[in-house]
C-alpha cells in the first residue's frame, strides 16, 4: 500500500520553481506529486502547516561528521540528527576523518555507516590528495567508483600550484567538482584570528586576508586555464569576493559558499577570548561581513554552507592559541540566517531558501532542493517567528561548541521529511 503524505495550509516556497503561495503539498511513496485521489486523501498522513513555511529540504555542502576516528565529537548518527533538527535533509560530509577518506575502503566504511545510522541523506566526499597532505594525488577514479560526489582536502589547502593544477584536471576527467579551503599555510602558521584591531588588542597573532585572497586568485586562474570546476569554501574576505565576481563575469566555472557565522559575526566576537568563536577562515571585519552579505544577495556567492565542525567542551576549554578551530553549525544555521538576512531586510525569504536548497545542490549536481513533481519528498517545515534557546540539552549534536550557546534565537524547524517521512527527533 502506498505511503501518502499531505502537508496542509502552509506557505509553500519553492524557489527553483518560482512558487510562493499558501497551499497544500503532497507526496506518494517518497516522491512529490501534484494531486491525490479522494481515497488517498482519506488514507494520508496529514501534517497541518498552518502559519508555517514549507520548503525543499535544506542542503549543506560542508559538514564534518567526524566518523571514523573522532566519534567522541560527532558520529554519523548524531550528526544527521543534528542536521534534521536544523532542517537539513541532505548533507555532504568532508573527508578529514581518521583515517582520511583517500581510498575506496574508507569510503565504503562511511557508506555502510550512513546506511545503518543516518536519518538524512549523506553524500561522501573523497580526498584530493593522499592523506590530505598535498603531496600526491589521491586515486580519484576509484573514489568516484566508490560513491563520492566531490573531492576536497577538507580543511587543508593544497599549497603546491602544480599539484593543484593536476588535481583539477584529474577531477574534471571524472566529472567531479573540487571543493577548496583557500589558505596560504605559510601565512597562517600559528595564527589564531583575523589580523586587525582586535588581534592587536587581544595580543593574538592574526591571519591576513591575503592568505585567503592569494589562494582564491590562484584557484580561479587554474580553473580558467583548465576549464575544471572549483568551489571555494567558506569565503570570508571582501577582496576574494571581488575575485569571484570578476571570474564569473569572464565565464570561469567557479562557485562559492559563505557560512552563517561569517554573515553574522565579526572578529569583535572574540573580545572575551571566546574559543567558540575561533574558526578558520577567521571571523573578519565589519566591512568584510557587509560585502559577504551583499555578494550572497546579488548571487556572486552561490550558497550558504554550515562548515559544521563539532569539538568537545574539553577541547575548546583551553588557552585560546591551543583550542581547535571550528563551530557547531547545523542546528543554528536557519535561525542565524533569518535574523541576519531576512529580518534586517537584506534579502527576502525566498532568496534565503534558494541559498539553502537548490543552489547548493546545483554546485555539485545533486538532484535535490526542489518540490518539483517526481522529486524526492525531502521537505522542511519551519516557524520563522518561533523562539528557542541554544542549550546543550536542546542540541542533537554530541558537541556544543556554538557561539550562540545560551542565546535565544528566532526560527525553529517543526518537521523534517526525508522521502516523505518525518525524521525530526528520530
Amino acid at each position: 500500500m502506498s505511503e501518502i503524505l499531505c502537508i496542509t495550509g502552509g506557505r509553500v516556497i519553492d524557489p527553483a520553481n518560482h512558487r510562493d503561495e499558501t497551499g497544500d503539498l503532497y507526496a506518494r511513496d517518497g516522491k512529490i506529486v501534484s494531486s491525490l485521489t479522494e481515497a488517498e486523501r482519506d488514507a494520508a498522513t496529514v501534517f497541518d502547516a498552518t502559519g508555517l513555511v514549507v520548503c525543499p529540504g535544506f542542503v549543506d555542502l560542508h559538514t564534518h561528521l567526524r566518523e571514523p576516528g573522532d566519534s567522541h565529537k560527532e558520529t554519523i548518527a548524531s550528526g544527521t540528527r543534528a542536521a534534521a533538527a536544523g532542517g537539513y535533509t541532505s548533507i555532504v560530509c568532508m573527508p578529514n576523518t581518521k583515517p582520511p577518506a583517500d581510498n575506496a575502503g574508507t569510503i565504503q566504511f562511511i557508506k555502510e555507516r550512513i546506511e545503518r545510522d543516518a536519518v538524512v541523506n549523506v553524500f561522501p566526499t573523497g580526498c584530493l590528495t593522499v592523506g590530505r597532505e598535498g603531496k600526491k594525488l589521491a586515486p580519484t577514479g576509484s573514489l568516484k567508483e566508490a560513491g563520492i560526489v566531490a573531492v576536497t582536502d577538507g580543511g587543508h589547502c593544497v599549497q603546491n600550484n602544480e599539484i593543484m593544477r593536476r588535481a583539477l584536471e584529474y577531477a574534471a576527467m571524472f566529472g567531479l567538482v573540487v571543493l577548496d579551503h583557500c589558505e596560504d599555510a605559510a601565512m597562517t602558521d600559528k595564527c589564531a584570528m583575523h589580523e586587525g584591531e582586535w588581534s592587536l588588542r587581544l595580543g593574538l597573532r592574526g591571519m591576513s586576508r591575503s592568505a585567503e585572497d592569494i589562494m582564491v586568485t590562484r584557484d580561479v586562474i587554474l580553473s580558467a586555464h583548465s576549464g575544471a570546476r572549483i568551489h571555494i569554501q567558506q569565503l570570508s574576505s571582501a577582496y576574494s569576493v571581488d575575485v569571484i565576481r570578476r571570474a564569473k563575469e569572464r565565464g570561469v566555472p567557479v562557485t562559492a559558499e559563505v557560512t552563517p557565522q561569517h554573515l553574522a559575526l565579526t572578529d569583535e566576537a572574540l573580545k572575551n577570548y571566546d574559543t567558540h568563536c575561533k574558526t578558520v577562515p577567521p571571523l573578519r571585519a565589519e566591512s568584510d561581513r557587509q560585502t559577504l552579505i551583499e555578494a550572497l544577495c546579488d548571487g556572486t556567492i552561490d550558497c550558504i554552507a554550515t562548515a559544521h565542525a563539532p569539538h568537545t567542551e574539553m577541547e575548546k576549554d583551553r588557552e585560546f592559541d591551543y583550542a581547535p578551530f571550528g563551530m557547531n553549525g547545523l542546528e543554528t544555521a536557519l535561525s542565524i540566517c533569518l535574523q541576519t538576512l531576512v529580518e534586517t531586510g537584506r534579502c527576502d525569504l525566498s532568496t534565503l531558501i534558494a541559498c539553502l536548497t537548490h543552489k547548493p545542490a546545483a554546485v555539485i549536481g545533486l538532484p535535490k532542493g526542489t518540490l518539483s513533481e517526481g522529486a524526492d519528498a525531502d521537505i522542511t517545515v519551519f516557524d520563522p517567528g518561533a523562539e528557542w534557546t541554544v542549550t546543550p540539552e536542546a542540541l542533537q549534536s554530541l558537541s556544543h561548541n556554538s557561539p550562540w550557546l545560551g542565546q535565544t534565537l528566532r526560527g525553529k524547524v517543526t518537521a523534517t521529511f526525508v522521502n516523505g517521512r518525518n525524521v525530526l527527533g528520530r
